[in-house]
């Protein structure tokens, strides 16, 4: 207990990391003081019911923040711009040209490619929002808008959007870990005290072994999040003696840590994102009077109700995305080429392509285990869901994952900066 206080001394006696947390306390403020600012024309009654037995509406509204159950201006949150995001990182893979912008021009292409991604932001948002407010309005939770009505809805949910993407580059930029995933965690952690009193008024004792349940596997998701994050491979790495004057430099062995998950809370964010497109679509789409639309509408409709099915893609989306933001954050290229300029090698592996080939091979092994363990706890509550028969326990599962992850790596970024400010 000694050790916690003396570490929260030091991170509110350090001026630069003191404000680094002040900003990402602030931005969430603001985010949660404009995520209570309703659109007009909404029935908070009808909204209750209606968000009550609709487990994709639940899953949507952790991507939003909580936005969504209060029906805000920031609605949407920042699925458009995770969505965007993800899009764009995937076109990187296909076009040689934004490859070579991502990857090869540095922070300036990052930036460039970020910018790409923001101006997509404002037709995916101003899509989806119409989308949504229709999906409403069909459900009686908002009357009837004139074209006037709507315009004026879709506008205020789309600057809610991109006011919310700028708050979480703020974050990012000037605070302390990825402003995205803070959102979200802020917006899981705001619906804690409602939750707890839903629990505790609806409280059944005859319902104890499925409480007790339920905690055990809160706390195998916990323990199993925590041991994947922290867990790592440690490549032993030798830098080579050099002569310079009258003193010897290098000689000194250290290693290169490989986490078991590189993309830590991204993939979650990213198979949801991708998933909630059909559930809309097919919602959107279902009071349609073409046949057509109607067909698509029912296809997607009957592949988001089967659990199983929904499991199953949920458990590949987020298998692929881990090894696909590990490649996006983790080049094996990059690496092998920087140690060489600093005059490094691994012992027993030749310098050039064959580190490069020998640390991309150990990353693709550790990437497999953290992959399947983390597609294995996002679709266990699922499971859950459907041997119980509660939708609360796949929402739950969810925000749970989230918001260890999240937590997890808060801490890390500042420990990361107490270790900055001792050296």
């Amino acid at each position: 207990m000694n050790k916690f206080f003396e570490k929260l001394k030091v991170v509110f006696g350090d001026p630069n990391l003191r404000r680094r947390i002040l900003v990402v306390l602030g931005a969430l403020a603001v985010f949660r003081l404009a995520a209570t600012v309703p659109i007009p024309g909404v029935d908070v009654l009808r909204l209750e019911n209606y968000l009550s037995g609709n487990s994709f509406l639940g899953i949507f509204d952790i991507l939003s923040g909580g936005g969504l159950s209060k029906l805000s201006v920031m609605m949407l949150g920042v699925g458009p711009y995770i969505t965007a995001s993800i899009i764009f990182q995937l076109l990187t893979l296909v076009f040689p040209s934004l490859k070579e912008l991502y990857h090869e021009e540095g922070e300036a292409g990052r930036r460039k490619v970020a910018q790409y991604s923001r101006l997509l932001t404002v037709p995916l948002a101003a899509f989806q929002g119409y989308a949504f407010l229709t999906l409403l309005q069909r459900n009686g939770v908002m009357g009837q808008l004139s074209l006037g009505g709507m315009l004026l809805n879709v506008c205020l949910v789309v600057a809610g959007s991109m006011l919310l993407m700028w708050i979480g580059e703020l974050i990012s930029e000037y605070g302390l870990g990825n402003g995205v995933s803070l959102i979200i965690f802020a917006g899981i952690v705001a619906r804690v005290p409602s939750a707890l009193q839903e629990l505790y008024l609806g409280f059944d004792p005859s319902q104890l072994p499925l409480y007790v349940s339920f905690l055990l596997v809160m706390i195998a998701v916990i323990a199993g999040v925590v041991i994947i994050t922290e867990g790592e491979r440690p490549i032993p790495v030798t830098y080579a003696k050099r002569v310079r004057g009258m003193k010897v430099y290098g000689g000194v062995s250290t290693y290169l840590p490989i986490r078991v998950n590189n993309a830590g809370v991204m993939p979650i964010i990213f198979a949801l994102s991708i998933l909630l497109f059909p559930q809309m679509l097919a919602n959107f789409l279902a009071g349609s009077s073409n046949t057509i639309l109607l067909a698509i509408s029912n296809f997607f409709g009957l592949i988001v109700s089967n659990m199983w099915v929904y499991g199953f893609l949920y458990f590949v989306l987020v298998f692929v995305f881990t090894y696909f933001y590990s490649a996006v954050t983790f080049d094996p290229e990059a690496i092998s080429v920087n140690l060489q300029k600093s005059g490094a090698f691994i012992p027993g592996v030749r310098p050039g392509r064959p580190t490069a080939e020998f640390i991309a091979n150990i990353l693709y092994r550790l990437t497999l285990i953290g992959a399947l363990f983390l597609g294995a706890i996002a679709v266990l509550p699922l499971i859950l869901q459907n041997l119980t028969g509660l939708s609360a326990l796949a929402i739950g599962g969810t925000s749970l994952l989230i918001v260890v992850s999240v937590a997890i790596e808060f801490i890390k970024q500042i420990e990361a900066q107490i270790s900055m400010r001792e050296y």
